[in-house]
């Protein structure tokens, strides 16, 4: 006879308790989603992601780039992106409760957490509203991207073209140069 599975749920708040150990530790409706900490590859691409964005914004003041962010909805959803865009007229609160607008999540993905972003956070994202989902693959060396609308992720092989609102122009992402040198899927 089998036996049913019983996953523990758990709240923003009893997050709170949890060790400080390096991990990353999330919740997707109630499930503890943990994720080890970042190897070099990670944090390269994470640098020449947040680079780019910072040049794309310049000095606009239109958004803020924050990382790592945090997606939260109380009681039971706590997703840290690597990094999180919000628009500069978001009211800057005391809590990642009080955000509510998301122009931009970005993942990214190695061996210890691409299960998670593919095929979990990145759908639980456009459900509560981020308007882009960014998914930088460090096997694949390519970047996904997933908008509302869609289930599916679009593969950006060579270029990533992303217009966040309220600018002018559109930022033009060579992906070959994101992942230049880099070695290893983590």
């Amino acid at each position: 006879m089998a036996m049913p599975v019983v996953v523990p749920r758990y709240t923003l708040e009893d997050l709170q308790s949890f060790p400080n150990d390096g991990n990353r530790y999330e919740l997707l409706d109630g499930v503890l989603l943990v994720t080890p900490a970042p190897l070099p590859p990670h944090q390269i691409v994470l640098d020449r992601l947040v680079r780019a964005l910072h040049l794309y914004f310049g000095t606009s003041g239109k958004a803020h780039i924050c990382t790592p962010g945090s997606v939260e909805i109380a009681p039971n959803l706590h997703l840290e992106p690597d990094i999180l865009v919000i628009p500069e007229m978001e009211r800057i609160a005391e809590k990642w409760t009080e955000v509510r607008t998301w122009w931009l999540a970005v993942e990214i993905s190695g061996r210890g957490s691409r299960v998670y972003d593919r095929d979990h956070k990145r759908t639980a994202y456009i459900a509560v509203g981020v308007q882009e989902v960014w998914r930088a693959d460090l096997a694949a060396r390519w970047i996904f991207i997933t908008r509302p609308g869609s289930s599916e992720e679009r593969a950006a092989e060579a270029q990533l073209v992303w217009q966040a609102p309220q600018m002018a122009h559109a930022l033009v992402l060579d992906v070959a140069s994101v992942f230049e040198g880099i070695e290893g899927d983590e």
